[in-house]
């Protein structure tokens, strides 16, 4: 047989069979093979050739298609930073085993792959970020900033601390990255505009007055009995509202730092060790005030183009140096450098750490103000003119001293708090079922508190962290002492669950009366809904607000002119409903209306005029806190469009699996 099969394939048909089988194994088979086992993937976006921007994922030419991915390192640190967020803004209040829900991780993939589809689409239109807007990006981080004023040192120290750590040319990269793919964004965004018209109709519909005329009727008195079987019924059918929570008891004991001794003053030989060790503190760092002319060389050029681009870097150098010369006058006409070309090279005052290697070390190694000779960077070649120095200046020990000994005490005071805590958190894993060793070693007694729900804010309850400590379920389980839980800044509890309740069905004949209060009040509301509806059905065919007070010997009407749109009259949601039904037909016209309240009365009203906002009554500065606004919301949205039409054009593939 296997003989037979080599006979057929042989011939002129069996290769071309061969070749239209290889083909496709070719582009796609060997490709998935490779791929298959090995997929560190969270997401994957395709998008079509510049050339060919309508081209089918289907075509062959999908192999030429541009691709970005999301790997399970760039979602994990993302999802890492987004709970580090979360944290901060949420404090006590952070729940981590809510945040790892599918919805958040789905939400920082989405952001991860938006982000993606944006270098995609700033790729194929050619986006550039200039050196200058990337340094003045840079220095504009708050973060970076010493006094609102950009401090080299600060920039250094903050990249140092990041996880992982960064160097300025890493950082660079990553804003130059940023910026890149959220320019055209941005520029949606900060191009919203809102017009006199719109503005004056927004204004008219937020200053919008409404005249009224209110009748509230009172629930109609219900002394039915609720038959068991009603009452049974409803609470099989809510037995969510008729369970008992879970509860704890506690023990635990409290170490408040405000309660343990503050340590002696430092001594003056302390202070200036202190002095010596942070010294670099209290120096300002040296800055050079710099412009330059770039001479761009394009990434892959070749040896050619580098050396013409040297030999004019090394002309303009020379040319840069002769009396008279104006570099600012060089700079504008020859510098690649789109950023500081029309600023004559201006780059203002550069401190260690803001440039690339190479440029800043030949900035630096310069004696002092002139023309440096040509410089290679990445970018291509620079002409760098020192036009000032300012050198760094040392703060005296005795001008600090107040301040070291200020930041002394509070050291001194968190050692002294920190030894009490490690004693503690000894103690604990010496027995870790026992707060008696806990309490001996911080000098407090143990307290109980209890039984308390999830629900409860009573004492150290208060605290989202303690709450969340006395719910878990491993402290519940083996009645372990917790970690210490800071309650308040310098305030620490730790707890342990001495006795568990899980939550419970409360039997139906314990819950009886509330389960009757329910189905009553359930009926009395369906009943005022029905009411109104009636009654407003009367009104619309001519009878009056009057006429119904007085046939259910009810007090008249009350007339409430110029009711606000939001005002509480007589609550949220019956304003809603007088503004929710249409304007009076005309000049003495009314429009009937109702709304139930939740204890079964009923509030049965007539709008019988409209007042528009009048646009005169805010002044200028109103308007533009309010357009800016407008604007903004619009912008946003405006930019978020802009970015779901770009992921329609691309192909978007999730891995769920790797999340």
């Amino acid at each position: 047989m296997l003989q037979k099969l080599r006979e057929k394939s042989s011939g002129l048909l069996g290769t071309i069979v061969l070749a239209i089988l290889i083909v496709p194994l070719g582009l796609f088979g060997i490709d998935q093979y490779l791929v298959q086992g090995s997929n560190n993937t969270v997401a994957r976006v395709q998008a079509p050739p510049s050339w060919w921007h309508d081209a089918p994922s289907w075509w062959p030419v999908s192999m030429a298609w541009q691709e970005e991915t999301v790997t399970v390192e760039d979602f994990r640190s993302r999802f890492e930073q987004a709970r580090q967020q979360a944290r901060a803004q949420q404090g006590d209040a952070f729940n981590p085993r809510e945040f790892e829900s599918a919805e958040n991780k789905r939400s920082v993939l989405d952001s991860l792959i938006d982000q993606r589809v944006q270098r995609l689409a700033a790729r194929n239109a050619g986006v550039v970020v200039s050196d200058r807007l990337v340094r003045t990006t840079i220095q504009d981080i708050p973060a970076f900033q010493v006094d609102g004023k950009f401090d080299p040192e600060r920039y250094q120290l903050a990249l140092a601390s990041q996880v992982p750590a960064q160097s300025p040319a890493q950082f660079q990269s990553t804003v130059r990255d940023s910026l890149a793919e959220t320019l055209v964004p941005a520029g949606l965004q900060e191009s919203s505009f809102a017009t006199t018209s719109e503005m004056n109709r927004l204004v008219k519909l937020i200053g919008e007055r409404r005249d009224v005329t209110m009748l509230m009727l009172p629930p109609e008195a219900s002394g039915e009995e609720i038959p068991e079987a009603d009452a049974k019924a409803w609470y099989d059918s809510h037995q969510a509202d008729f369970r008992a929570p879970e509860t704890v008891t506690l023990e635990y004991v409290e170490i408040d730092a405000a309660a343990i001794p503050s340590p002696p003053p430092a001594d003056e030989a302390t202070l200036r060790a202190r002095y010596e060790d942070e010294k670099a503190k209290f120096q300002t760092p040296e800055e050079r005030l710099a412009s330059h002319i770039l001479i761009e060389v394009p990434a892959g050029a070749d040896d050619a183009t580098r050396k013409a681009a040297e030999e004019k870097a090394r002309a303009l150098a020379i040319q840069a140096r002769e009396p008279g010369a104006d570099f600012a006058a060089l700079a504008r006409a020859n510098s690649d450098d789109v950023g500081s070309k029309d600023a004559g090279g201006d780059l203002g005052w550069v401190g260690k750490g803001m440039m690339v290697a190479p440029f800043e070390d030949a900035l630096f190694a310069m004696a002092g103000p002139g023309v440096s000779d040509a410089v290679e960077t990445e970018f291509g070649w620079h002409v760098i003119q020192l036009r000032e120095v300012k050198a760094g200046q040392q703060e005296p020990f005795e001008q600090v001293r107040d301040a070291l000994a200020e930041e002394q005490a509070t050291a001194d005071r968190e050692r002294a708090v920190n030894d009490v805590m490690t004693q503690v958190v000894d103690q604990i894993y010496k027995n870790p079922n026992d707060l008696s060793g806990v309490a001996a070693a911080s000098g407090l007694k143990v307290e109980t508190l209890g039984p308390v729900s999830r629900e409860s804010s009573e004492g150290i309850m208060a605290s989202p962290g303690v709450k969340r400590a006395a719910f878990d379920e491993v402290r519940i389980q083996d009645g372990t002492i917790s970690d210490p839980v800071e309650i308040a800044p310098g305030h620490n509890v730790v707890i342990r669950v001495s006795a568990h309740q899980p939550e419970s069905a409360r039997p139906f004949d314990k819950v009886r009366d509330e389960v009757t209060a329910a189905v009553r009040a359930d009926r009395l509301l369906k009943d005022a809904r029905k009411q109104g509806a009636a009654l407003v059905a009367r009104l619309k065919a001519g009878d009056t607000l009057a006429s119904i007070a007085a046939s259910k010997g009810l007090s008249e009407p009350n007339a409430i002119p110029g009711v606000p749109r939001g005002a509480p009259v007589p609550s949220v949601e019956v304003n809603e409903a007088m503004f929710a039904v249409d304007a009076p037909a005309g000049e003495g016209a009314s429009t009937p209306g109702m709304a139930p309240l939740p204890d079964g009365s009923l509030v049965l009203f007539t709008v019988d005029k409209v007042v528009p906002g009048d646009a005169s009554t805010i002044d200028d500065a109103q308007r533009e806190m309010l357009k800016g606004q407008v604007e903004q919301v619009s912008g946003y949205e405006d930019a978020q469009a802009y970015i779901r039409e770009l992921r329609k054009r691309m192909t978007v593939t999730v891995f769920e699996e790797n999340l």
